[in-house]
């Protein structure tokens, strides 16, 4: 037989020629052909990179570090922490801040938690180490940017020494220059920040339009207010009570001017009585941690920023109260202390931009800021108020031209954060005093206690214009700050540090 005959005798593979003996590899053909698509579905739909936010995963500590060194930073740490937070910093610097110093010290795996009232710092030192951890009470609040500056700047020179490789300052060291820092007297004495209170009144009044009298008995009261919080405050008594009879204070020289107007006895040149009582309700705003509470919210420490909206709650409250009281001992007098429908911001650019510097430079006395934060804050301060005045032309509302001003004051101020090491906080907060709603406030308090039922409406309305100008000028600040730091970034252990810090995470 011929090979091609036994050749042609064999079945083509795709024939079918009849019943055939199914194979082991045959029946496993279909399974296969499934299984292969089901791992292909689950690719495309499994996730297959770690979590964004790592839970409980960092096992390595700081077994490297002595018992005596970690609670010497630690130490340290809390210092810086409680100095920050006394004097007026968020609770995201705060963090940020120690973060950056306990890693400029060798320690990585620390934790920071701020509330309100204290400051914890704690260390883990890996397995076959106990962890430590201390918390310090934060003992009462006051604005002070020197000693908020200085205390920057003792960070930025030991994070600058670790990174440039230099020999950074021991921890006993550093400890006695934030000891020497923190117990150094004021720049000036204390009449002067008494002046810049009376300066804050005078460029409040100046924003309105009035003439130099008013700027007078503005800067009177105001320098009234300050005293009578600082005598209250040095005699213990609550903060509630202080600010009601500091308001009472420039509504009781409104209801003096108002009681000779209907007697006939009018001062020259006080046109608008009631913007006595708007000076002094922004004098006593300013003093306020409406910003920083706004800000904690926003960078997501909810806890601090809780306890600090109801401390502005509360002192706000405070100032209705005592404003309230002398206009119903007026209303019982038969004086009307009502607000003149013609009172508006804005006029002449010139005089409403020195209006807004005299705020920031009487604001920056009153606090106790430095040259170079006080010349920063005036000239951001005159800009940003130029931008609101452009912004009310355009025919933005109040709210819209306010957030639109604070964005360039809040670039501008970490600009000169980064360039000047002057405090962010202090020249954003001195630069936007002017835009805080003092009119909207005292108006609001007025139609309350006005007994008439057809202007519940109408007070609802100003009460949350000032609520909203007050979110609209932190979230401005926020915006412009973030863009800044888009464009001019953070050095690279401030970048560790906020990403770590819990409000980043």
């Amino acid at each position: 037989m011929r090979v091609s005959d036994s050749i042609s005798t064999q079945p083509d593979q795709g024939e079918v020629t009849g019943p055939q003996r199914v194979t082991g590899p045959q029946v496993s053909a279909a399974p296969r052909v499934a299984r292969v698509w089901r791992d292909r579905a689950t690719h495309v739909v499994r996730g297959v990179a770690p979590p964004t936010v790592t839970l409980g995963t960092r096992t390595g500590g700081d077994e490297e570090i002595s018992q005596r060194q970690a609670r010497a930073v630690i130490d340290l740490a809390l210092r810086v922490g409680e100095a920050m937070l006394s004097t007026g910093a968020s609770a995201a610097d705060c963090v940020e801040t120690v973060l950056r110093l306990v890693e400029a010290y060798g320690v990585r795996s620390a934790h920071v938690d701020v509330t309100f009232t204290s400051i914890t710092v704690s260390i883990h030192r890996g397995l076959l180490e106990d962890p430590l951890s201390v918390m310090r009470v934060v003992p009462g609040r006051s604005l002070d940017y020197t000693r908020l500056e200085a205390v920057q700047h003792l960070v930025d020179d030991v994070v600058r020494a670790a990174g440039h490789g230099r020999r950074r300052p021991d921890v006993d060291t550093a400890r006695v220059r934030l000891v020497r820092v923190l117990s150094a007297p004021h720049p000036y004495r204390r009449w002067v920040a008494t002046l810049g209170a009376g300066l804050m009144g005078v460029g409040v009044v100046m924003l309105f339009g009035a003439g130099p009298l008013m700027w007078l008995v503005a800067a009177l009261s105001a320098t009234l207010v300050d005293r009578a919080q600082r005598l209250l405050s040095l005699a213990g008594v609550a903060a509630f009570f202080t600010q009601a009879v500091s308001a009472a204070v420039p509504a009781s020289i409104a209801l003096l001017i108002f009681w000779g107007d209907s007697q006939g006895v009018s001062v020259l040149g006080v046109r608008y009585p009631s913007l006595v009582v708007v000076s002094g309700i922004v004098v006593l705003l300013a003093g306020l941690g409406l910003l920083g509470a706004t800000q904690d919210a926003l960078d997501g420490y909810y806890v601090t920023a809780g306890a600090r909206g109801l401390e502005v709650l509360m002192m706000t409250l405070g100032i209705a109260v005592g404003v309230g009281t002398v206009m119903a001992l007026g209303n019982a007098l038969g004086i009307s202390m009502e607000v003149d429908d013609t009172l508006l911001l804005g006029g002449n650019p010139l005089v409403d931009g020195a209006g807004a510097l005299l705020i920031a430079l009487g604001f920056c006395l009153t606090t106790y800021a430095g040259l170079r934060t006080t010349v920063m804050a005036m000239l951001i301060a005159a800009l940003g108020w130029l931008v609101f005045a452009a912004g009310l032309l355009l025919g933005l509302g109040g709210a819209a031209a306010t957030a639109v001003a604070a964005v360039p004051v809040g670039a501008l101020a970490y600009a000169a954060h980064r360039r000047l090491r002057v405090p962010e906080l202090a020249v954003a907060t001195a630069s936007i005093v002017a835009l805080l709603p003092g009119l909207a406030v005292y108006r609001a308090i007025n139609l309350i206690l006005s007994d008439n039922p057809a202007v519940v409406g109408t007070a609802t309305i100003q009460f949350v214009s000032a609520v909203a100008t007050g979110l609209a000028l932190a979230g401005g600040l926020s915006i412009g700050g973030f863009l800044a730091r888009r464009r001019f970034g953070l050095d690279r252990a401030a970048q560790r540090a906020r990403r770590r810090a819990p409000g980043h995470a």
